[in-house]
């Protein structure tokens, strides 16, 4: 696990503004490629991650399709893309490793780095402390 998940003030860790989807997805963008993965409270909700699919690099997506599933010891979750775009690259370190999915959701455990086809989308994604809220609304 990151070392200060939700920590506002770090700027190590937030070179660029994640914004958050209700599926629990993250995005960060810089330079117009957006970095995917999922967030410290979906992973710890989804427990060991064992497996990951993933999608071919090159691969056209629509804001919510889904793009792949984690499998973890013991439940499986769909994935879903934050925004429109083409798949740039995966994380091929999962293929050997997906507990970097756990040990590392914000930095070592991304998931797909895409091209951000419509930056307008951005603005309909959740802030980190509009998604922090929205948690502790889903917890009660």
């Amino acid at each position: 696990m990151d070392s200060c998940h939700f920590c506002l003030k770090c700027q190590l860790c937030f070179l660029s503004a994640r914004k958050f989807t209700d599926k629990h997805e993250w995005i960060s963008v810089e330079n117009g490629i957006g970095t995917v993965g999922i967030s410290n409270f979906a992973q710890e909700a989804l427990g060991d991650v064992v497996y990951c699919s993933l999608p071919e690099v090159g691969t056209k997506l629509s804001k919510h399709d889904e793009f792949g599933a984690l499998e973890s010891v013991k439940a499986a979750s769909e994935l879903y893309s934050p925004l429109s775009g083409e798949v740039t690259e995966i994380n091929a370190a999962l293929a050997d490793n997906p507990g970097l999915v756990n040990k590392s959701c914000y930095k070592d455990g991304w998931l797909i780095k895409m091209t951000v086809a419509n930056p307008a989308e951005l603005d309909e994604l959740m802030t980190e402390d509009a998604y922090e809220k929205y948690i502790k609304s889903i917890e009660d």
